[in-house]
């Protein structure tokens, strides 16, 4: 077994992440039982700490042999989008403009809070996971596979999804009050 002090699967940083990613995945997992402003307001604190502390993980290099295979199925992924959606479903869409690399032009899409959701929510439950098994090397390969990730999947649409939330909770509520 490797010194814990100084194997970074173990290392502060990365303990905190995955008690917030823990965080994450139960407030989804069980947010049929909070209201939306709840939810939303929950949430507007949580992304934000999740990507502050997935930067501070430490930099790992993959082992390889252990890449995590996914946890979560279908019916994992579409239950907590049913949920999100349920809760957030009048001020679930929302049109985002977009950059075409290719174009080099911006053109408009529609995105869907409660699917942004699931997708971090797919990756962190996969992480956690992995570190609940406790098997060394596979946390090594789910620390990398998790940080990775981020920085090419999930940590815009973490971005772009709270931009929502921060509408849903305060912008819309004005024009209610109104």
């Amino acid at each position: 077994m490797t010194d814990k002090v100084e194997n970074p699967i173990y290392a502060h940083n990365t303990l905190e992440f995955v008690t917030v990613a823990a965080e994450y995945c139960a407030l989804l997992e069980r947010c049929d039982e909070r209201t939306e402003d709840e939810f939303a307001g929950t949430l507007l604190k949580l992304l934000p700490l999740i990507y502050m502390k997935v930067q501070l993980l430490p930099e790992v290099d993959t082992v390889g042999d252990f890449v995590p295979s996914d946890q979560v199925t279908e019916n994992d992924y579409n239950y907590v989008r049913s949920n999100a959606y349920s809760l957030l479903h009048d001020h679930d869409e929302y049109e985002m403009l977009v950059w075409d690399e290719d174009m080099q032009t911006e053109e408009s899409r529609w995105c869907s809070v409660s699917e942004g959701l699931a997708d971090i929510w797919q990756a962190l439950r996969n992480f956690v996971a992995v570190y609940q098994q406790r098997v060394e090397p596979c946390m090594m390969d789910a620390l990398w596979q998790v940080r990775d990730n981020f920085e090419l999947y999930w940590g815009q649409t973490l971005l772009d999804t709270l931009r929502q939330l921060h509408r849903i909770k305060y912008a819309l509520r004005i024009e209610e009050d109104s």
